[in-house]
């Protein structure tokens, strides 16, 4: 994995993230990694094997994510790698075995997108409160209306990848009043024909060889077995689903931040001033010196959360709440941390850490979107790892108004 990541990512990351996957200067390259991630085994590492997939645990999912993420420091591949990892294992889960059968194998051998559609313009964390987009049955399926946004791979997925892509949607199937009770999960194709389909582009500060952006969608007919799981069940499916992506998350950034830290060691060693090393002044060695410690526990909780997580779907001796928390203990730390590590190595650098020439430019604005709230935000982590500890009776969306 480490072999093919730095042969082969690691001398196009710089350009991936001038011009983005889809770029046509670009498409024999990229076309070129995603078959050599499809022939590792790497685009379907927890599909099922029946499915073409790796059959991989979250463990090694992990792994995959720190080497992908080593390579490409701005994290744009690696967030393509972790939303199909996370979210295609919840379909390979849940779906139905008509869709499995079609659209996994796809997914696995790297001609098809698996993303993921929750958030909206108007709502993120409140899933259950502000969800607007709705799902109502028509003839031998659903139609589907609503928009998303802030989502992962959108000009990929009609421009890069030849079957187009495939997104885990969630939508309103109640008509009671807004409740996490009346949301389900469903299949939506995003190709550059799909009907009713009007897609958006964002432009972010960071991750940029990946598109971010979002869809309308208008009276988009899905057949019936695009529906996954039980209709109303929806909320489960998608918490399930953030825990999965909130571990890969952690990973990711952990794979950033060591390389960001092996970069800053190597120009410390290098760069004089006063006529030594930098790196023997103290100022510089113990900032390393806690980073690196930092890096370590992170390193720790990070793959306790992915073994847990292993646990519960293998044998159930791990609850999805003892999951719930130990992946957002992942997720609050890791990001956050790999930012100041990253950080932290560029103001070594001096005035070349503000260059793009310097490669921790682009670590510094990819791990911010995780710091920001991808995922989940901060505040979001710590109201979840709150309520394990406290007890559900605390959380402050459900205390009386004053």
């Amino acid at each position: 994995m480490r072999e093919f990541s730095q042969k082969e990512i690691a001398p196009v990351a710089q350009e991936l993230d001038v011009k983005g996957m889809s770029h046509p200067d670009l498409r024999d390259k990229v076309n070129r990694i995603l078959k050599g991630m499809a022939d590792l085994g790497l685009l379907g590492i927890t599909i099922p094997e029946k499915y073409g997939g790796a059959g991989g645990n979250f463990m090694l999912a992990c792994i995959g994510a720190e080497e992908l993420a080593r390579a490409d420091i701005s994290i744009a591949l690696p967030v393509f790698y972790l939303v199909e990892a996370s979210w295609a294992h919840i379909f390979a889960k849940y779906g139905t075995e008509e869709a499995k059968e079609k659209i996994l194998p796809q997914v696995a051998k790297g001609e098809m997108f698996f993303g993921i559609a929750t958030t909206e313009p108007g709502g993120g964390s409140d899933l259950a409160g502000a969800l607007t987009t709705r799902a109502e049955r028509s003839d031998g399926g659903w139609k589907i209306n609503g928009e998303k946004a802030y989502i992962s791979g959108i000009e990929e997925s009609r421009e890069l990848m030849p079957a187009g892509g495939i997104y885990f949607l969630l939508a309103r199937t109640g008509k009671e009043r807004p409740s996490h009770r009346n949301m389900s999960t469903f299949l939506m194709p995003l190709k550059m024909d799909t009907p009713g389909i009007e897609p958006t582009l964002f432009k972010d500060m960071g991750r940029m060889g990946v598109s971010t952006g979002g869809f309308n969608a208008t009276d988009v007919e899905i057949p019936n077995h695009y529906l996954i799981g039980e209709e109303n069940k929806g909320f489960y499916y998608s918490m399930e689903g953030f825990s999965n992506a909130r571990v890969i998350i952690g990973a990711t950034c952990l794979g950033a931040a060591d390389a960001g830290l092996d970069i800053g060691i190597d120009y410390i060693k290098q760069r004089k001033a006063f006529g030594r090393p930098i790196g023997a002044f103290e100022g510089i060695q113990f900032e390393l010196a806690d980073n690196h410690c930092l890096l370590e526990a992170d390193k720790l909780l990070t793959y306790k959360a992915a073994w847990l997580l292993d646990k519960m779907n293998t044998d159930g001796s791990a609850t999805p709440l003892e999951v719930a928390k130990a992946t957002a203990i992942a997720k609050l730390r890791a990001p956050t941390d790999a930012l100041k590590i990253l950080n932290d190595a560029s103001t070594w650098h001096g005035a070349f850490g503000y260059t793009k020439e310097c490669p921790l430019e682009r670590g510094v604005r990819g791990v911010r979107s995780y710091s920001i709230g991808a995922e989940g935000t901060m505040a979001i982590m710590r109201i979840v790892i709150a309520r394990e500890l406290l007890g559900s009776e605390f959380l402050p969306y459900r205390q009386p108004s004053i």
